[in-house]
């Protein structure tokens, strides 16, 4: 009978430590269940960005420029003075003088870039915020057909918009900056030549 008694009273003292806690306090995040996906949570872990960026710029400009001057003198009249017998001054005769100009420049341009980059690239967790927030950091170099691509990715996260497959859109990372590079034999066909280059510092249009 004693015996029943002190394993009643252990179960009573297990049991009640298991309920003291409240239904809402929050979980231990180091405390994660076998079968489930893990997340990143603390310094050091990884997860994935999924990568979709989309700019697009369009600019137009027009200018009009037209000035116009006119300017004329048109005199007649009778300047002589005369008197009974001689004329102390000639008739002049009518002065006409016009001018005028007519300038005109129309000008304009145009200018579109459409840019689409989509990529996956892990990062790691660089710091935690006091908030909870994590601060991530990631790059990656790899060599495509001579080419030596490198891109470099940070910003800072909310732990819940990861899902469960470990993965975020860079659309939900905050301060997402992106840096992507591209060092090779296509590098030339990206970018316009010297002569270009010229052309477009010195062309008035």
């Amino acid at each position: 009978m004693k015996m029943k008694i002190i394993m009643i009273a252990v179960l009573l003292a297990v049991g009640a430590q298991v309920y003291a806690g409240s239904i809402w306090a929050k979980r231990n995040t180091e405390l994660r269940h076998p079968y489930t996906d893990e997340v990143a949570r603390k310094v050091g872990d990884i997860l994935t960005i999924t990568i979709a960026e989309t700019a697009s710029i369009e600019n137009k400009v027009e200018n009009k420029l037209k000035n116009t001057n006119s300017s004329g003198i048109e005199f007649n009249g009778d300047l002589g003075i005369t008197t009974d017998n001689h004329n102390l001054l000639p008739r002049m005769p009518g002065v006409n003088l016009s001018t005028s100009s007519n300038r005109q420049m129309d000008g304009s341009a145009d200018f579109k870039d459409n840019r689409k980059f989509t990529d996956e690239i892990a990062v790691v967790v660089e710091d935690v915020m006091p908030n909870g927030n994590l601060v991530v950091v990631g790059s990656r170099f790899r060599e495509v057909a001579g080419d030596i691509q490198e891109i470099r990715v940070n910003g800072i996260i909310r732990p819940t918009d990861i899902s469960f497959e470990n993965k975020i859109s860079s659309q939900k990372v905050a301060n997402f900056q992106m840096v992507f590079t591209n060092k090779g034999p296509s590098e030339t066909y990206n970018k316009p030549g010297w002569l270009s280059n010229v052309f477009n510092v010195v062309w008035p249009f």
